[in-house]
């Protein structure tokens, strides 16, 4: 549940800490005070999309922070991805400065938005004011039924099926549309598979060939240069370089023994006569392994031409044929695949007979959640004013698509004796708020979900009907945490806890402020909400007689 909701510098709010209870809150308010502002700051702490225009007028970003109890599923998740806190709770903030960047943290944890949206969906069930309007829509209703009976994984699993068969069937009717074509691209492809396959080449050999090339067509150089070399340092007859250093060495150490002060030169040459003794070793062995090779250099060169020309030939660097032939080939290979004809009427079959399967079953999880659905809203509508009236949920075949089998269609019947007709066509604004609100809370009983939150579902009810979704609202509070917005008093009254939301000046700039109210204070409000502007002895007694029940 949600225990602490802290909003800092979000559109007309400055600072706002409240502490939240179990059961069934309510926050009232005049029409514009701000009351869908609370929503609108959690649903951002829980993953929702957020641009600059949240940040108040005048402040560098917008804060948000949201502390829950958790349960098991969600203490595992937290677990699972490295978020755990020793305290056992979850703290989720979120910060979008005024350039419109955005922050997320999960237990002080950089985390992403879509990490939010996760565990939101696990903390929070949001029912928003305009749920009603989405009933219209079939593609709607057939989530809300799948999402009611817990079938979400069957409808993804369906949806993958027909994208894998469909692709493939279209792979086919391409192949089979332009088998000439396709046929013309093989044969190009093995043509310059072929070409490069004798060619062969080799990841990193023009590198090393070109090496190889300046070697040996500069070899009589680099042998006369070494030769030369070794001559000064040891082989010259004109006494050569380490002669000369071994007999220098050879006085200054018998001059040391008169004046040391000549070691520190002696420690310094000492070693240079042995570096230019590994110097005659390493040019011997240089010498030993350079040779004058025009043959080599002779296929070198030729290699050097035929990668050249190639690589011209296919419009890539040399260095890049090696790619270019497993690119090719790669290619060769999957159109050899896709023009077997056979193997891939084969392989359309296969996914459709999958696709069949998977949509059968969820047919049948459906037909079984419809009758449960229709069922318990029609048991709703009778307390809410519309005895005699039913709720059915129809599943109309229709041609395999990447939702299944059938489409969902919600039929109501408004009154006894009458046939159900599509919900869109017979159902008043009224009626469809109350179908609303029973589809909501029927749907909220189905998920283990600890947090509800009702934006203003009872819009376009009133009277003894708002006393009934007052104590449903209540009734679902005993086993959920559950967050109303209303501006129905019969509703209001019935809630465990109420705050009070309202807009004042400060500072010649407009401020949502929310105020927990004591009994006092709910006889005044419930007043209010009774009697608008003028609030008189008559209408706080009957604020006092709604909460009395």
């Amino acid at each position: 549940m949600l225990r602490t909701l802290s909003i800092r510098d979000f559109v007309i709010v400055e600072a706002i800490e409240l502490e939240l209870a179990s059961g069934f809150t309510v926050f009232t308010g005049e029409t514009g005070a701000g009351k869908s502002i609370l929503i609108d700051a959690l649903a951002l702490a829980l993953g929702g999309r957020g641009d600059a225009s949240v940040v108040r007028e005048g402040a560098a970003k917008a804060d948000i922070s949201a502390e829950f109890a958790v349960n098991e599923e969600t203490a595992a998740w937290l677990a699972e991805n490295e978020f755990a806190d020793e305290d056992g709770g979850v703290l989720l903030r979120r910060v979008i400065d005024n350039a419109g960047r955005s922050k997320a943290f999960i237990n002080g944890v950089a985390a992403t938005a879509t990490q939010l949206r996760d565990l939101g969906e696990m903390l929070v069930d949001i029912h928003g004011q305009h749920a009603h309007q989405s009933l219209m829509k079939a593609d709607a209703q057939r989530v809300l039924l799948d999402s009611q009976a817990g079938l979400q994984d069957q409808a993804k699993a369906v949806a993958a099926a027909y994208k894998a068969w469909r692709a493939l069937s279209k792979q086919r009717e391409e192949f089979e549309n332009n088998a000439k074509n396709v046929l013309l691209e093989r044969e190009r492809l093995e043509w310059q598979v072929g070409e490069l396959e004798k060619l062969a080449p080799k990841a990193g050999e023009w590198t090393e060939i070109n090496h190889e090339h300046s070697r040996l067509s500069h070899a009589a150089t680099l042998i006369e240069g070494a030769q030369e070399a070794l001559a000064a340092i040891s082989e010259s007859d004109d006494n050569p370089m380490l002669k000369q250093l071994a007999a220098l060495n050879q006085k200054l150490g018998k001059l040391c023994g008169i004046d040391d002060g000549l070691k520190p030169v002696l420690d310094v040459l000492g070693p240079a006569q042995i570096q230019l003794q590994e110097a005659v070793y390493a040019l011997n062995e240089y010498l030993g392994r350079l040779e004058l090779d025009p043959r080599r250099l002779q296929e070198v060169e030729a290699r050097l031409g035929e990668l050249h020309a190639t690589a011209r030939k296919f419009h890539v660097e040399p260095e890049d044929l090696p790619k270019e032939f497993e690119s090719l080939s790669a290619q060769l290979r999957q159109l050899a695949d896709a023009t077997d004809l056979d193997a891939l009427r084969a392989q359309e079959e296969k996914l459709h007979a999958a696709y069949v399967d998977a949509a059968q079953k969820l047919s049948k999880a459906r037909a079984k959640a419809a009758k449960s659905l229709g069922e318990a809203v029609t048991s709703a509508m009778q307390d809410l004013s519309m005895a005699g009236g039913r709720f059915t949920v129809e599943l109309n075949p229709c041609e395999p698509a990447s939702y299944g089998l059938e489409q969902v269609e919600f039929l109501v019947a408004g009154h006894a004796g009458t046939q159900p007709r599509p919900l869109a066509k017979v159902a008043s604004g009224g009626e469809l708020a109350r179908i609303s609100l029973a589809i909501s809370v029927i749907t909220s009983t189905a998920t283990t979900t600890p947090t509800l939150i009702f934006d203003e579902v009872d819009s376009g009810i009133g009277g003894a009907v708002a006393e009934v979704v007052g104590r449903l609202l209540r009734r679902l509070g005993q086993d959920r945490q559950v967050l109303c917005v209303t501006h129905l008093p019969q509703v209001a009254s019935q809630a465990n806890q109420h705050f009070q939301v309202s807009k004042r000046g400060v500072a010649g700039k407009t401020q949502s402020f929310i105020d927990a109210l004591d009994a006092k204070q709910r006889i005044e409000e419930i007043a209010r909400m009774l009697g608008g502007l003028e609030i008189t002895a008559t209408t706080r007694k009957h604020a006092r007689e709604l909460l009395a029940l």
